[in-house]
């Protein structure tokens, strides 16, 4: 299956709109799907997110601040509530039924402030995906970052559904041995929501992120194991066991082991956010071995951000011609089908609505 890089926008589906650390500053903006919001933790601890818009003149609410009725616009003082309804005008006793702004279904939860950019009838809390990693700080310490990239946030999934460029991009951290990488052994499964696939690389010399976490003495198995939940994220488990451990029948030993979420929400076409946590679940009880995971994970995910925009700003030349796929894209290929599906069921469901 060939494909395009620039894929449309599913809206009836959450994406993660901010890192709760974020909203400590006070108003965040954020435009998510071409559409200016503003995120805010109200006197209450709630988040809202609401369209960037007062209603009155059509002044950024981001000029404005947060008081104990709601968000104050900065240009005529109107306040909102996190439904998006005016609840107070200075100057007057009446709030016109009409003094609102569009808001956003939000749920925070698990360390992710999750919004739904659809049809805020259809929000179903049962579709946010599931990453208990964030609550289990003992057993999995975490850092997290956002990047602000200049591209499609296919490019993103694509990059994470092919690892064969590990060993090209990242020769100076996670990477390895190309050779290892392109013959790894892979297995790709079709699953209601994306695609699920773990791949095997046995008896192979620990890249330098791994040597230094987990200090191996020799050659290792290595596995990479990630899920594509269509449209936006994919969740990830790496990891190595000294040869002779039995990686295969149970990972579950004292190693090298990263857990991951990563996440790509659109803010246009052409640009997007990428959400990334990374978890530690080696040498837990040190500080020291979490703060250098996230130092080598940093610089790495930079180099995938370089590459991405520089391949995005050819590929927009001629955005309709196909990209020839080769036999490291069957996990890409299937990721890519999931999300035409995904949008090709909610336009049937738009067209079904109008009739």
């Amino acid at each position: 299956m060939a494909v395009t890089t620039i894929e449309p926008f599913v809206r009836n589906a959450w994406y993660v709109a901010a890192w709760p650390e974020e909203l400590e500053k006070g108003l965040l903006a954020r435009t998510i799907m071409n559409e200016p919001i503003v995120l805010y933790r109200d006197a209450n601890g709630k988040v809202g997110a609401l369209e960037d818009r007062c209603c009155h003149r059509g002044a950024p609410l981001t000029h404005g601040k947060v008081v104990q009725e709601g968000l104050q616009c900065g240009y005529h003082g109107l306040i909102y509530d996190t439904n998006g309804e005016c609840v107070v005008i200075p100057g007057q006793k009446n709030v016109p039924r009409e003094a609102r702004v569009k808001s956003y279904p939000i749920v925070e939860r698990q360390g992710f402030i999750w919004i739904w950019m659809g049809d805020a009838a259809l929000a179903d809390t049962a579709k946010l995906v599931d990453f208990p990693i964030h609550d289990m700080p003992e057993k999995f310490p975490h850092r997290k970052a956002m990047f602000h990239m200049k591209c499609n946030y296919m490019l993103m999934i694509d990059n994470l559904m092919d690892l064969t460029h590990l060993g090209y991009v990242h020769t100076k951290t996670i990477g390895g041995n190309p050779a290892t990488h392109v013959a790894a052994d892979m297995d790709i499964t079709p699953t209601p929501t994306g695609v699920h696939f773990i791949r095997w690389m046995l008896d192979c010399i620990p890249p330098p992120t791994y040597q230094k976490g987990a200090n191996f003495k020799g050659r290792v198995d290595r596995w990479q194991e990630f899920e594509y939940v269509a449209p936006a994220s994919v969740l990830q488990w790496s990891g190595a066991l000294d040869i002779g451990k039995g990686a295969q029948a149970n990972r579950d030993q004292d190693g090298f082991h990263l857990r991951l979420y990563h996440g790509a929400t659109p803010e246009t076409e052409n640009t997007f956010f990428y959400f990334w946590s990374t978890a530690n679940g080696y040498r837990q009880d040190d500080p020291q071995a979490t703060e250098d995971m996230y130092n080598e994970i940093y610089p790495t995910f930079l180099e995938d951000k370089e590459i991405m925009e520089v391949q995005h700003a050819r590929v927009i030349l001629n955005p309709e011609r196909a990209l020839v796929p080769i036999r490291a894209d069957g996990a890409l290929t299937l990721a890519r089908r999931a999300l035409r599906r995904m949008y090709d069921d909610e336009q049937a469901q738009l067209g079904q609505a109008a009739e």
